[in-house]
């Protein structure tokens, strides 16, 4: 018997079946950095017209999480995308060194700074510190595939960047933006130093609500002032406050000129609250029967003296539009040192700060009674000394939001004290922000409401911190009157110059008659460090202005949402004071990654997704195909079952290119690539196909729609080529002669096909298509990711009519419907044993029998007759939902050919294969049989 199985082209490929990704994605990776890809890519892409996506730096702390993942992934497949149409797009990682955190880890491990261990000493350890860390998350970023210059990244701490970070403030100072200022700032008690608005956050906290009496002084005077004689000597204006800590430091009660207030008597108390908040208080103080004695303005209170609640004096009612009647009495404690509403409508009045507490959280030792106690415990006694002196009206407990730090996450207090300010009203600069906002393209749109909203009440920027590890206000100032050395310009650049080559230790280390000379007396050193975010804020001078391959403004800041009042901020600030432009044109955002029930990932929960698990055991790939399956505008559901999904789209996607693959094995394109014009029909129709998707993915990289890119490129895996295309024409490319123009036809779509479809994945599966090009015939030298968009030929002339391919797609599913029944009841086996008769209307006869014999090739069977709609009825044949179409379906009584394994009764007709069917005793003895259409 001949062995007809020989003369069939089965698929062969160098393309594995198996992914292994886990396994092979570190190999590949090793080979990448070999062969210095990177540079190569910059190679290929000198002179070509740049796009700079500028990264905002990660924290040098910690090993990276699921979101740092998404955050590089992103911007990984941005930047391949963007360098596949033809931009030379290199990438700068960075990261952010300085600061609180990596000071506490260090304090941990030798000590606190001039306590236990030098300034210098300490500073040493924190550099070695942050470069650990930094070596640790690089090796993580790195496996997942992101391709950029990690030899040379920036580093806050780089002595150039350093040194470039205070030629930045300079800048500011030369433009009238930097000033210095004795107001309450946040502070951060545990970390001993003030923090901007930029690293607040806010959680749930249960503090003491307490309304408390401030008894009138002067009971004859209140009277005449409110044209009531008969006021009780017990009479007391109400405040309330959920800060018990800062009654020590009240200097005043503030009221509301315009607001109605009200004398209100209830058995032994008699009380002053705002008319509009009256019934609450009373409610609060279990006042029984209240009655409203007298009616009266705020204004005519002003300067009546009130005794304080704790201490023997008394303290004004003074006035203030900040006084509203949303919560409490209407009458509001006032502190000026720990509040800056307070703060500000004491300076209308000639009231100052007493500065009682320090900066660790303590009262002083001549604040009386609460000496040596800490602010966050010293509530009770505040409360104890209330109720002996009776003046405790009500107490509660009240969980509500409240400021913390976002590194250490305590609670923060205002506390008032000298700081260096980024001004947003002195110069106009916050006018100059919000205008800055107009020229930037936010996505999602979103974006835009969002900033200008945080900007709308953004205050000066405090940019100094009482810290060791950050980078100095390397600035002279008078010692009497506090205003900077008239030759700041020059004296920055000088310090700048020395920090370029010993790092922030010069400054510290700076002998000032250095650079001062006979001014040395009169002039001192600031020692003060900058917050971290102005660091990172002036990355677009201290790294985009600085490096040759990159520029002033990035086309592109990409981050998560949380860094409109982060990082997107400090960046628009800074850059306004000192180029009086926008440092991007775009700003995308990301949402976060939640587990599968929008829950917030935290180790309590266990909810917990590590990136170092997920490519460890299933591959960066398929953590890269997730993040773009993902609209990542909002926020990100990721779980283990979601990325065993996702892992499942991956197998589909790589089995239909390894299909393609296996197609092409003996394929050379050099010699076998056909012309659009000799393509069969339906081969051209898939190029087209394939020309078609590839405008619209295009089109959504270049609005960033990632999720779209994975929708349709899943869809055309699975619909287009698995469930219609790569079907039909598994016979031609399996029976046909190798060389045959039907076979060739088919390997020349399918190789336009893979050549587009890997540029595709790239971006997103990069290790995948790193495989694909290295198996691919007629690959190019270069790396796929230094490859520009495949230019598919214009097949359109000869295919097949989008149309008709519709058509014929909806007829081969309601047909599969009609065999898979058959199956079930056991009529017939595999398609090609069915005999199929489809009863069609006028019009789509018309169509189907255009294709004449190829119509079964089309539909997997081996026989296929066309019938009128009006014989339907008598053949009892099975009615569809396609409108004019009903079908019946037979088994054959035919032979089956041993080679194609189509039914013919054909077969024994030529003595010599009398085991085959006509086409193939053609295919195996001829050039091949000639095919139009399918």
């Amino acid at each position: 018997m001949t062995d007809y199985k020989a003369t069939l082209n089965l698929p062969k490929t160098a393309f594995a079946m198996k992914a292994n990704l886990a396994q092979r994605e570190p190999q590949t990776l090793k080979r990448w950095q070999k062969e210095n890809i990177y540079q190569a890519i910059r190679t290929a892409r000198n002179g070509a017209p740049k796009f700079i996506l500028h990264d905002g730096p990660p924290y040098a702390n910690g090993n990276i999480h699921i979101g740092h993942a998404v955050n590089k992934i992103l911007k990984d497949i941005i930047i391949k995308s963007k360098t596949l149409s033809g931009f030379d797009a290199p990438y700068v990682p960075g990261w952010d060194c300085h600061g609180l955190p990596i000071e506490h880890n260090v304090e941990k491990k030798i000590g606190k700074a001039g306590v236990k261990v030098e300034h210098n000493v300490f500073r040493k350890k924190c550099r070695e510190y942050a470069a650990k860390q930094v070596a640790g998350q690089k090796e993580d970023f790195v496996r997942l595939g992101v391709l950029g210059e990690w030899d040379t990244p920036y580093l806050t701490m780089d002595y150039k960047t350093e040194a470039d970070t205070i030629r930045a403030l300079g800048k500011i100072a030369k433009n009238g933006h930097l000033v210095k200022g004795f107001k309450p700032v946040y502070w951060s008690v545990v970390g001993g130093s003030a923090l901007a608005e930029a690293e607040v956050e806010y959680h749930e906290k249960t503090s003491n609500s307490i309304d408390v009496k401030f008894p009138i002084d002067d009971i004859t005077d209140f009277a005449a002032r409110i044209g009531f004689e008969q006021v009780p000597a017990n009479a007391a204006i109400v405040i309330w406050t959920t800060t018990p800590w800062t009654l020590p430091a009240n200097q005043a009660v503030s009221l509301n000129a315009e607001l109605d207030y009200v004398l209100i008597s209830a058995g032994d108390a008699t009380i002053v609250v705002a008319e509009a908040l009256m019934e609450g208080v009373c409610q609060r103080g279990e006042l029984e029967n209240p009655k409203v004695l007298a009616t009266f303005k705020g204004s005519v209170l002003e300067n009546l003296a009130l005794q304080h609640p704790i201490y023997s004096k008394t303290v004004p009612i003074i006035l203030g539009d900040h006084v509203t009647v949303d919560a409490g009495t209407g009458c509001v404690h006032t502190a000026p040192d720990h509040g800056v509403e307070d703060f500000n409508v004491g300076k209308k009045y000639n009231i100052g700060t007493l500065n009682i507490v320090g900066g660790d959280g303590v009262y002083r030792e001549n604040v009386e009674l609460f000496a040596g106690q800490h602010v966050y415990k010293v509530d009770e006694a505040i409360l104890d000394a209330l109720s002996q002196r009776g003046h405790l009206f009500h107490a509660a407990k009240l969980v509500h939001s409240y400021p913390h730090c976002w590194r250490t996450k305590t609670p923060l207090i205002y506390r008032a004290t000298p700081q260096w300010f980024i001004s947003m009203t002195a110069n106009g600069l916050l006018n100059d922000v919000k205008n800055a906002v107009d020229g930037v393209e936010w996505l999602p749109s979103w974006g835009e409401t969002r900033i200008r909203a945080m900007l709308e009440s953004s205050p000066d920027w405090c940019v100094s911190r009482q810290r060791t590890w950050g980078v100095p206000i390397a600035l002279f100032i008078d010692k009497n009157t506090g205003d900077l050395h008239p030759n700041t310009e020059a004296l920055i650049e000088q310090v700048a110059q020395k920090v370029e080559q010993g790092g922030i230790e010069a400054w510290f280390e700076l002998d000032a008659q250095v650079l001062l000379g006979d001014d040395v007396d009169q002039y001192e050193k600031v020692t003060d460090t900058l917050d971290v975010w102005f660091d990172s804020g002036v990355t677009h001078s201290s790294v985009l202005s600085q490096r040759d391959n990159l520029h002033y403004p990035a086309d592109l800041y990409l981050e998560g949402s949380d860094q409109h009042r982060g990082w997107f901020q400090s960046s628009l600030k800074t850059a306004m004071a000192i180029y009086g432009s926008a440092p991007y044109k775009q700003v995308l955002t990301h949402g976060f990654a939640v587990d599968q029930n929008g829950h917030k990932m935290s180790k309590s929960l266990g909810n917990v997704m590590s990136p170092q698990t997920v490519f460890n055991d299933l591959g960066a790939d398929v953590l890269r195909l997730w993040v773009s399956a993902t609209d990542f505008s909002g926020d990100m559901s990721v779980s283990e079952t979601i990325l065993k999904r996702t892992a499942d789209s991956y197998r589909r996607i790589r089995n239909t290119v390894r299909y393609l693959m296996a197609n092409l094995g003996e394929f050379n394109p050099e010699q076998d690539l056909l012309p659009a014009g000799e393509l069969v029909a339906l081969d051209a129709w898939a190029v087209e196909r394939t020309a078609q998707l590839q405008q619209e993915i295009l089109a959504h990289y270049e609005t960033y729609e990632l999720h779209q890119i994975y929708q349709k490129l899943h869809n055309f895996c699975i619909v287009d080529l698995g469930g219609f295309y790569l079907d039909i024409t598994k016979d031609r490319v399996y029976t046909t002669p190798t060389k045959s123009v039907a076979r060739r036809s088919a390997q020349t779509a399918q190789y336009h096909i893979i050549q587009a479809l890997v540029r595709w994945i790239a971006p997103i599966m990069s290790y995948t298509a790193d495989e694909i090009w290295q198996a691919m015939p007629g690959a190019s030298e270069l790396p796929i990711f230094a490859e520009t968009w495949y230019a598919l030929p214009d097949c359109s002339a000869r295919a097949l009519k989008p149309e008709v391919v519709d058509l014929l797609a909806e007829v081969k599913g309601e047909l599969n419907k009609v065999l898979e029944q058959k199956r079930s009841d056991g009529e017939v086996g595999k398609s090609l044993e069915a005999d199929v008769v489809l009863y069609c209307g006028d019009q789509l006869r018309d169509v189907l029998s255009s294709l004449d014999d190829e119509l079964r090739f089309v539909l997997m069977v081996s026989k296929v007759t066309l019938a009128t709609k009006a014989q339907a009825a008598e053949a009892k044949a099975e009615a569809t939902q396609l409108d004019g179409l009903s079908i019946q379906v037979t088994k054959t009584t035919t032979n089956k050919c041993v080679r194609c394994w189509h039914h013919s009764d054909t077969i024994g007709q030529h003595a010599e294969h009398p085991e085959l069917c006509t086409r193939c005793v053609t295919n195996i003895t001829t050039d091949g049989e000639v095919r139009r259409y399918a």
